[in-house]
């Protein structure tokens, strides 16, 4: 998988920047876009500037090259993933409690009107 994914010599280092400092900024992100009813083209534009931001911190902290398209393009994906995934699952949230007349939970990301 080196090589393929991740650069660094360790997937540890792949998984603590991209995966704990960059996911965790990637959910708040779609949880911040969802709480002010923002919409998903939004969201798409602020994962790609995020994606350019753990590029540099994979740069600054392993070495690792910043200007990676190939790179750069797995890391992007990983934080669409995540912060998308916080943006269903805070709207989720926000329709079943704001429209609850309306509306219930059919799982932890979607909802369904009432019957």
């Amino acid at each position: 998988m080196q090589g393929i994914i991740y650069e660094e010599a360790s997937i540890w280092h792949f998984l603590f920047v991209t995966g704990l400092l960059g996911g965790g900024a990637a959910w708040m992100t779609g949880k911040a876009v969802a709480q002010t009813w923002g919409t998903h083209v939004r969201l798409f534009l602020y994962m790609l500037g995020l994606g350019i931001g753990v590029r540099f911190i994979h740069h600054a902290l392993f070495e690792g090259t910043m200007f990676s398209l190939h790179y750069y393009v797995v890391d992007t994906i990983v934080l669409m993933v995540l912060g998308f995934l916080g943006y269903q699952y805070t709207r989720t949230n926000q329709m079943v409690t704001q429209y609850n007349w309306l509306y219930e939970r059919a799982s932890l990301l979607s909802w369904k009107p009432k019957a």
